[in-house]
């Protein structure tokens, strides 16, 4: 089974020939059409009652029954309905014309094991589930783990299948409190490089790039490199992120633009256009990961590793 957002994603994922026989939309009740469902074979996340309604009209105007996952709301206050099991059952007995394949959760603090957040969580979506099966609902998939629970053995949370997201990369949330061992050997699944462009050596006082947030205080080597925010450098890096360059790691001088970064090389002299920098990834005994980048920014590594932009060409290895 396959996971994604929207429809546009999953018809994405259908028209490059991805034969799975689901691929779970977890927003897709009110935003995808019957039609679209059914033509891509998508299964949608229900969050409400009332799109399980709207499921059923779609169902009716189809003449085919579109199977779908029950998103309860547990705790997290996001998505996910909030009634209870009769309500939902009478919701389920409305709806023939909707599949019921799945009943699914978020967990709000998974990688917290300070907080029994997770532990209520789960107890509830458990009386839940049990309500539902003594109402006669038995779906074939219950699921409520994304990475973090997988990554470390959290098995309650575990259901009939589980939704890795950040660990598809090689990464886990970092825990907070004592956590068990991670039970997943994670590696990063991507490097990321860029060329420089240019290299220049400037006198001490030159500023560098907009808003002369950087001053030279001594003669540097300077190294322009083909890659900015929009492509996914964190703006937030300007004057205090790292990338690694000539095997050593390199500090980033004035603000990051759109396109462009701008890096001292003064200790890699050997370094030329053409030559490629890393921002994510390793050099030798030199490395940089997406932890690393989201530290240095105030971020989270999702936010880096979801953020690294179209233009940047993939190059599958």
């Amino acid at each position: 089974m396959a996971g994604v957002a929207g429809p546009e994603e999953g018809r994405e994922l259908r028209e490059a020939g991805i034969q799975t026989p689901r691929i779970l939309v977890m927003s897709a009740a009110r935003l995808a059409s019957p039609d679209e469902l059914l033509q891509y074979d998508l299964t949608p996340v229900v969050h409400s009652l009332e799109d399980l309604a709207l499921l059923e009209r779609h169902g009716v105007s189809t003449g085919r029954r579109i199977a779908y996952h029950l998103k309860i709301d547990s705790g997290m206050g996001r998505l996910g309905t909030r009634a209870g099991a009769s309500e939902i059952a009478r919701a389920i007995r409305s709806a023939p014309h909707a599949q019921f394949e799945g009943l699914m959760t978020h967990l709000a603090s998974a990688s917290d094991y300070t907080s029994a957040q997770t532990a209520e969580q789960l107890a509830s979506f458990e009386t839940l589930r049990r309500e539902l099966q003594a109402e006669g609902f038995s779906p074939r998939h219950v699921h409520a783990a994304a990475s973090n629970p997988v990554a470390y053995g959290h098995k309650p949370a575990w259901g009939t299948l589980v939704r890795l997201g950040l660990a598809l990369y090689g990464y886990c949330s970092p825990v907070i409190g004592e956590a068990p061992s991670m039970t997943l050997d994670l590696q990063p699944a991507l490097s990321w490089k860029a060329p420089i462009l240019a290299v220049k050596d400037v006198p001490a006082g030159t500023s560098i790039g907009y808003g002369a947030l950087y001053r030279t205080p001594a003669p540097a080597r300077i190294a322009v490199v083909a890659a900015g925010y929009a492509d996914g450098i964190p703006h937030q890096l300007s004057n205090r992120g790292s990338l690694i360059a000539g095997g050593k790691i390199v500090p980033i001088r004035g603000a990051v633009s759109m396109d462009l970064t701008t890096i001292e090389i003064t200790n890699c002299p050997q370094l030329k256009p053409g030559d490629l920098a890393t921002l994510i990834g390793r050099e030798g005994e030199a490395s940089l990961d997406a932890q690393d980048m989201a530290r240095d920014a105030g971020e989270i590594s999702y936010s880096i590793l979801c953020g690294i932009g179209e233009r940047v060409k993939r190059v599958y290895v």
